[in-house]
């Protein structure tokens, strides 16, 4: 048991976050992830903060196909594949995305910040050299740490800079060198420029890993990912993804890639070899997911709708918006305590939307980060367009 002295200091951080602003509450809702979602105090409140791209969390028939799962092959695994052997289903689906993304192969894990941190330590050594956008996500960040390759960073989707880094590790005779970034950016929703970093890859005999989180299920014309979206399918190297998000918002993350790689990753990669996988009713709901999303385009189509319409209204409304073309849309308003109030006061609108600050964001560049799925309908926009306006103009964000 800790110390009395260690709870007190606690206390007081936790008092300094508090009285900042900048303390994060977690909102209570009941029942399930929607466009509408229902809080614990009886209200029915807009939801502008989930990553339920193609509005699939509820779905009907991903449940059902969820619960026939559990039916025919229980709860859980109770312990991990090498050990307790593995289902049909993971098999199946592991080929589905694979199939899916245009890859070789594919192995699954509990989460994706999981295959994140079990990649590099499995598949990179003293002699390798990874080179990482400066804005990549935690997990990845988390993952190179645990990899004893020489690590550079290159300034956010510059190229020019890459191609420096590029040199540096060229110099340094680099045996394996990969470049590593994010799909799609998640807190500011910027794309990748993916074009010139797997031009710059082949230029430098690079591999390429992209986290396509964010992008997986409707970016790109047939919804496969950033590398469908810039016309790169075949040069990117390793995918990984999660189920949590658009393909149906469960649990679950992958690594894709050629075949050996992959078989090295079920040798050695630790996140896989010591964390059970996939429940059944996850892994048969995202068979699922895929085998929709094969058949049918409209749900992206609806998504990428409304994400025009909603960004195109907050311009007219002059307020300062990040990225261009992805549902993920923050509002930048600066300040820390301030994204806090807005948030607050968009929830008594009946609106549920969430204030990014730091450390999550930069010290600054607070913002309301609002996120479009394909289950909203148009009055939903236009009533969440007309709080922005209110609030614009109680709290002084367009001159």
């Amino acid at each position: 048991m800790y110390s009395k002295g260690f709870r007190e200091e606690l206390k007081q951080t936790l008092e300094s976050i508090e009285s900042e602003g900048l303390y994060k509450d977690e909102l209570v809702i009941v029942g399930s992830q929607s466009a509408q979602v229902r809080l614990a105090d009886g209200r029915t409140v807009l939801n502008f903060c989930a990553n339920n791209y193609l509005g699939l969390a509820d779905h009907p028939d991903i449940m059902a196909a969820a619960k026939k799962g559990m039916d025919e092959h229980g709860f859980g695994m109770a312990s991990v594949r090498f050990i307790c052997g593995t289902l049909d289903l993971h098999k199946e689906l592991e080929a589905e995305l694979s199939t899916f993304l245009g890859m070789e192969d594919t192995i699954l894990y509990a989460a994706c910040f999981d295959a994140n941190s079990g990649v590099f330590e499995a598949l990179l050594g003293t002699d390798d050299a990874i080179i990482s956008d400066q804005l990549n996500h935690a997990s990845l960040i988390d993952g190179i740490r645990l990899c004893k390759a020489a690590r550079y960073r290159y300034q956010h989707n510059d190229m020019a800079d890459l191609e420096k880094q590029l040199k540096e590790a060229v110099a340094k005779g680099a045996r394996q060198k990969v470049i590593v970034t994010d799909g799609v950016f998640s807190m500011d929703g910027v794309v990748a420029d993916l074009k010139g970093i797997t031009d710059l890859a082949e230029q430098y005999d690079a591999l390429v890993l992209v986290d396509d989180c964010h992008a997986t299920g409707f970016m790109g014309e047939s919804g496969r990912g950033t590398h469908e979206h810039h016309n790169v399918m075949g040069k990117v190297d390793i995918l990984t993804g999660t189920l949590g998000k658009a393909l149906g918002g469960g649990s679950g993350g992958y690594v894709s890639g050629p075949k050996e790689m992959i078989d090295l990753l079920r040798q050695r990669s630790r996140p896989y070899l010591f964390s059970n996988t996939l429940a059944p009713a996850v892994a048969a709901g995202s068979l699922k997911v895929l085998r929709m999303l094969e058949r049918s385009t409209y749900l992206r189509e609806r998504l990428m709708e409304n994400t025009l319409y909603y960004r195109e209204g907050l311009k007219k409304l002059g307020l300062t918006v990040r990225g261009t073309e992805h549902p993920i849309v923050p509002v930048m308003v600066g300040d820390a305590a301030l994204s806090q109030k807005i948030s607050k006061r968009m929830l008594e609108k009946g609106i549920f939307m969430v204030g990014f600050f730091y450390p999550v964001v930069p010290k600054g560049e607070a913002r309301l980060r609002t996120q479009i799925s394909a289950a909203h309908s148009r009055n939903d926009l236009d009533q969440v367009l007309d709080a922005w306006k209110e609030i614009a103009e109680e709290f002084n964000l367009v001159d």
